[in-house]
Formats: structure tokens, sequence, C-alpha cells
């Protein structure tokens, strides 16, 4: 069953010891020698908690063996996230033949990075809906998202999944009475698309706001427990999960053709491709997605402070705020905000700016752990969900999620399933990939492409000329133009250096250096790479060159492998 809502948790008592989950540092005491990089200097850091998610610490399962030799399947499913491991198991229920591959760990990308919410109000879009789409789009949305949020419900209790799974009202919030007009035409247009919404001017922050869209009935859970349990439910039902197997292409027809590199191949009648950013389709889908990342920080809080509910605001960059049990009287608090493109450059400040909101509004919190998010967006806000285009035939997608995974990974894997058995679903055409409306579409393209443009001329003019690969500082990073090409030099906390390519494997935009996580980032399409050139995220399926490190008095432009 689901666990009682928010509202019905005590209150009251002494306040408990605070507890920290095992593998977790005791509040203020992270690990030894974390330090800050500012301005080119390592100064302490003693505010902000240690790099990772909650989500994946916290919930751990063997490792599924990687493919080691070629296969068929009915259908394979890319991706082990919450819309490739809902698919694969939708698509076995249903007796298919399922192939399950994943690059790495199951629910440990963006779906192990997501602040898992499952919330069919997703801050202000219904009314956008409404406007550029019409009411009955709307609608159908609303219906697509909601019944998504149920499934979970369901599912949970027919498996007995115990995932931290609560009832919570969601809330689209602002502070300022500007907004009230926005917020007041939210409510209507969810309400006209039949969510239960409401305008309210009280809400369980600890602070004053101006007013908010509230919906009653929605969910808050721990993903990784669902998606592992989920992941297990699958294999009894026949499928079969390859982790640690990367994808490198895919090939449409009948039958279609999945490539792992040099290694085994899988032959099957269907390929859906659910890797967060598709590793395919160059031609029609990467012009109309856009990444975006958002950072998150988890702060235990007395239980008595929970603010009940799950809050978004648009307002200042966008601020996510709910919690998650953690034990004995306390909360997790989960907040998210400052979003910025990949490759931004200053994560370190703006995790700083997001600890001092939290520390303003919720002054008793006390930070675990922090963490980045990353999703991608479509030029008109709605996911691509569907056959990906005529060219390629057999193969569907599952992305362009904007920042709402849970709900939206769901409602995914419901739909594909259906369009994979001879089904059908009302909403089947507002989420079709192939959907085009050039003139809705036209401006956010262009400011897709002119990004990518930018940053693919102009990087290279800018990036460090005759720099030389020795002199980045411990923990930096930097992109430096040697010998005529470009290469991303790191120096690690002993001292060491890492020197890779700088050109993205992808599509050749040069990557840069995040300073918080420590990765190379592209900002043309959100791949990442650790310093050592491996790829963390797509849509790049090749690591970055590694070169070796200069010898002393010689530059990197000398000395290569």
């Amino acid at each position: 069953m689901v666990p009682a809502a928010a509202e019905e948790r005590g209150r009251g008592g002494p306040r408990p010891r605070s507890p920290v989950p095992r593998g977790f540092p005791s509040p203020g005491h992270g690990r030894p020698g974390i330090m800050a990089r500012v301005r080119g200097r390592r100064a302490a850091m003693t505010d902000l908690p240690d790099e990772g998610s909650y989500w994946t610490r916290t919930a751990t399962a063997p490792r599924r063996p990687a493919l080691a030799e070629d296969t068929c399947a009915d259908v394979v499913v890319v991706g082990g996230g919450i819309a490739g491991i809902c698919t694969a198991r939708e698509l076995a229920l249903a007796g298919r033949d399922v192939v399950l591959v994943e690059a790495a760990g199951l629910a440990g990308g963006v779906t192990g990075h997501t602040t898992a919410k499952v919330s069919a109000l997703h801050t202000l879009l219904y009314s956008r809906i409404e406007r550029t789409r019409g009411p009955r789009a709307a609608g159908l949305y609303a219906r697509s998202q909601q019944e998504a949020v149920e499934h979970v419900a369901r599912t949970c209790e027919r498996l007995g999944i115990d995932c931290d799974l609560e009832r919570a009202p969601s809330f689209t919030w602002a502070e300022s009475a500007r907004t009230l007009g926005k917020l007041r035409a939210e409510a209507e247009a969810a309400r006209r698309a039949g969510l239960p919404a409401s305008l309210v001017d009280t809400t369980g922050l600890p602070f004053p706001v101006a007013g908010a869209v509230r919906v009653e009935g929605q969910l808050q859970f721990h993903p990784r427990k669902y998606l592992l349990a989920l992941a297990d439910d699958l294999v009894a039902h026949g499928g079969r999960i390859f982790e640690d197997t990367r994808v490198t292409g895919v090939d449409g027809g009948s039958p279609c053709l999945v490539r792992t590199g040099d290694g085994p191949r899988i032959t099957a009648g269907h390929v859906v491709v659910a890797t967060h950013y598709p590793v395919l389709d160059r031609a029609l889908l990467f012009p109309r997605l856009e990444p975006h990342r958002e950072l998150v920080l988890a702060a235990e809080i007395p239980e008595e402070e929970d603010p009940k509910g799950m809050y978004i605001t648009p307002e200042g960059g966008t601020r996510s705020v709910r919690t998650t049990p953690l034990r004995d009287g306390w909360r997790l608090l989960i907040v998210t905000g400052e979003g910025f493109l990949p490759g931004a450059g200053g994560v370190e400040e703006r995790h700083r700016r997001l600890a001092a909101w939290t520390r303003e509004r919720f002054p008793s919190a006390r930070p675990l752990c922090r963490w980045a998010a990353q999703d991608n967006s479509t030029t008109d806000r709605l996911p691509f969900v569907g056959p990906v285009h005529p060219g390629v035939r057999n193969v569907y997608v599952a992305t362009g999620f904007g920042g709402w995974g849970m709900s939206n990974g769901v409602m995914a894997s419901r739909l594909l399933a259906e369009l994979l058995t001879g089904g059908s679903a009302p909403w089947a055409g507002l989420y079709d990939p192939r959907r085009l409306r050039p003139l809705r579409e036209a401006p956010a393209a262009a400011r897709i492409q002119a990004t990518v443009a930018r940053h693919f001329v102009g990087d290279r003019l800018g990036a460090e000329s005759g720099r030389r690969a020795g002199e980045p500082v411990r923990g930096e990073g930097a992109v430096v133009r040697q010998g005529g090409r470009h290469c991303a030099v790191y120096r690690d906390d002993d001292g060491e250096l890492h020197i890779v390519a700088a050109r993205c494997t992808h599509m050749g935009c040069l990557v840069r250096f995040n300073d918080a996580e420590r990765t190379w980032e592209c900002p043309c399409h959100g791949s990442r790479f650790g310093v050592d050139g491996s790829v963390l995220q797509g849509p790049a399926t090749r690591p970055l060159e590694k070169h070796s490190v200069p010898e002393a008095g010689e530059t990197h432009s000398e000395k290569r492998t």
C-alpha cells in the first residue's frame, strides 16, 4: 500500500539525535581535504558536503554481467534508466523476448541523480500547452501524466516494493505578486485539463508566498529502490539485462542491428533507444533537443520542519523543494536549482548559491550530500516518444523529458509498450517524435543551433593558445591549444596530470571543465567525460583520446601518443 500522506506524519516530542545513513559523512565532517577551487586558488570549504547522489549511495545491487556474445531478441531496449527499465518490463509482461543493455549500472546515470518527484504538475506547462496546442492537447498531457503517477502507486502495491513511496501534494509557488497572474492562468489551465488543481495563498514552506498552484495526490519515492525491484521483476518474466555494455550504433530495418563497438551484436525486430540523449539520428532530433543541468543539495532537517509537499518555483532561476524519509524523526530535505547549460563553468559557485539559499530558508538544515541532475528539453517542451523517423525503421525513442523524467519515463514506457504490441493510446500523436510545427519550434531550434555553432567555432578561437600543459594547479582543468590541436588537461589532488583530446567524440565540439564534479562536459549536446576521457554520459559513445604527459621542458605538442 502507498504510505499515508505527509500531512499524517506525527509531530512533537524532543528533537532526536541526528542520524546519518550508512556511508555518509557526519554533518560538517566531509571527506578530509575537500577544497573549493576559486579563481585559480584552493580555499578551505566547510559549507558544502561531498559530491554524490543520495539515491545511488543508499541503494546498491550486484552488477549484472556484460553482453559476452551475439544474441537475438524481439526487442532491444538501450538504456537502464527509468524509461528503459520500465519499457523493458512492460514488454516482458506482454510476452515479448526483451534484452535491456546499459552502458554502466542500472539507474545510476540521469535517473540516479534526479529529485524523484512523480507529479503531473510541471511548473507552468499547462497554460503553455493550452495556448500553443489547444485544450485537448493539455487534457491529453494531464491524463497521460496522472496515469503514470497512479501506475507507480499500483506497481509498488502489487510488487510490495519498499521505496519510501509517499503521497504528497505538488505546488508551483511564487513569492512575488508579479507572478500571480501566471499562477492563476496555470491553475485554471490545469483544472480544465482534468487535474485537481487550485490556487492557494498558504503552503507548508517556512516562508511566506504570494500564491501557489496546488495539485493533490502526487507521489515521491526513492527511484533507485523502485527501479532495482522492477529490474528483478523484468528478469522474473524472462527479460535479460546486460550492464557495462555500451551501445555505439543502431541500424534500423528488418531486423534491426544493435552494435557495441567491436563487441557482440544484438539482432532484434525492434529497438527502443532510451539513453536520455539519443545515441543516433543526428539529422532530425539533435537540432530539437537542448541539454540542461541543475544542482541538488540534500540536507537533514527535523521531521517537524517538513514542508509537507513537493514544491517548485519559476522565480529566481528555479528552486525545487521536497523531502524524503531519513529515520528516527528526521527528514532528508532535497533542494534543486541553479540551472545551467553543460560546460557553462562556475559550478562550485553555483553550489554555494544554492547552499546559501537553503541555509536562509531552512536554518536547521545540515547538508549531507550534493549532486547534479541533467535532462533535455525539446523545442516545443513536449517529450519525444515513439518512432524516431520514417527513414529508420523499427527504431523508437524516448527523450526530451524537460526535467520531469519520473512521470514522463513511466508514461513513455506505457506508450512504447502499446505501440510495440499493436495497441494504441490517445496521446500517441502528442508525443510523436515525427511531429513538426515549424512556426512554433523555429525560434527555439534557431537558438539551440546558434548555441552549438557559437561553441563549435568560438571555443576554438578562444582556447588558451601556447599555454603549457603542466600549468593547471591541483584540482583544476583547462583546455589548451598546442601543436595545432586542443588538449583537455587536468591535474589531480596528488599533482598527477591527465591529458586527453579536447574534441568531443560525438560531433567535435570542445569540452569544458566542471570544477565541482571534476569532469569534462560538452557544451553542444551535453556529453560528459571523466578526467581520464571515459564516457560518463552520452550522446558520445567513444572516450576522449588519451595523450601522454610531457616530460620536463617540453610542451604537449612536442610529445604525444
